[in-house]
């Protein structure tokens, strides 16, 4: 028996695609929900699979941005540039398309540069399964985008950081402001000549080198093409000491000052991890890492091309990991810079 549930995980995001729910995937959520209760607790007890998981379809991108580990590894030649295949994306789909409800197409490279993406959300959609995408938006051609708008994909989002070549540039170095809204148009033309209820969502970064075209953007986004827009603080690196894309207003940033003179993140993580208990990543490479945040991937509980995802999220590998998160996150450096 399936269920069409509307996403309402927010109401931020007025959706119309929808996923479906069921029994199984119910009863995986509800394991995931009564795990995380007993995290709060101190008790790690794991009996469910990941209820979301990113996927990476590609671990390099076009760009060099300052604070990403991908922007900085592209300053270096030696550099290992690789693509997620559809065998190995297919080998992956098959082993969480019962348990999963939300598959983010997107980790630390650019997705578009994978050829198969839209034929990989294209079967995830088939499975029920809700999609979503992050990009630059600098390798959307119109007929990528008409792809990507026939392909089921519930959620679109494209970053631009800036309204000028100058304030864009200051983030997206080695960008172009022009190509990444011709990217949008093109998504918006093709959503429009298709009839599809993917929703563009247009994000721009919180930095001190843009803090005077918030207000325009607010303005003009739907205009430029997108159906809603997220205005989103930056992690920054070496913060400590501040940072030259730091706003000036503390308030629109993860960070603020104390006593002492440093800056400090104004909230602190909790002593449990919903991400944790209920999603995993997936490298280009097939590691299962605990969150987003591992972007170095230093914490990995096992590859998916050789075992099974259930042995690797039930090892004692990943649990003992959570313990260590529920003793001692705040010394964890996965999750020093983690705004909950």
């Amino acid at each position: 028996m399936k269920a069409d549930v509307t996403n309402a995980a927010s109401t931020k995001y007025p959706l119309t695609v929808s996923y479906s729910l069921d029994i199984k995937r119910l009863i995986n959520i509800l394991k995931a929900e009564f795990s995380y209760a007993l995290s709060l607790l101190g008790i790690v007890r794991v009996r469910h699979l990941p209820t979301f998981v990113s996927v990476e379809p590609a671990n390099f991108c076009q760009l060099s941005c300052p604070e990403c580990p991908v922007g900085m590894r592209n300053k270096k030649t030696d550099v290992c540039r690789d693509l997620l295949t559809m065998t190995h994306f297919k080998q992956i789909l098959e082993q969480v398309k019962t348990s999963v409800h939300t598959m983010q197409f997107y980790f630390q490279g650019e997705p578009l540069l994978n050829k198969d993406l839209p034929e990989m959300i294209q079967l995830a959609h088939k499975e029920g399964i809700h999609t979503i995408l992050s990009t630059n938006a600098l390798a959307l051609t119109p007929l990528l985008a008409k792809q990507l708008m026939q392909s089921g994909l519930n959620r679109i989002i494209v970053s631009i950081d800036g309204l000028s070549e100058e304030s864009y540039g200051a983030y997206r170095v080695g960008g172009s402001l022009h190509k990444a809204m011709e990217g949008l148009v093109s998504l918006r033309q093709a959503k429009d000549t298709t009839g599809s209820s993917t929703h563009i969502e247009l994000q721009m970064l919180r930095l001190r080198t843009n803090e005077n075209e918030w207000s325009t953007i607010s303005q003009r986004y739907r205009k430029m093409g997108a159906d809603s827009l997220t205005l989103k603080t930056a992690q920054l690196y070496d913060y400590e000491h501040g940072h030259p894309l730091m706003p000036t207003n503390e308030k629109y940033s993860r960070y603020v000052k104390r006593k002492d003179g440093l800056y400090h993140l104004k909230r602190k993580p909790g002593r449990s991890c919903y991400r944790l208990w209920t999603g995993c990543v997936i490298t280009v490479h097939g590691d299962v890492l605990p969150c987003c945040f591992d972007k170095n991937g230093q914490y990995p509980f096992g590859n998916i091309f050789t075992s099974s995802l259930s042995e690797i999220y039930h090892s004692d590998k990943a649990n003992r990991f959570r313990e260590s998160v529920l003793r001692k996150r705040s010394t964890l450096q996965i999750c020093s810079n983690c705004e909950p």
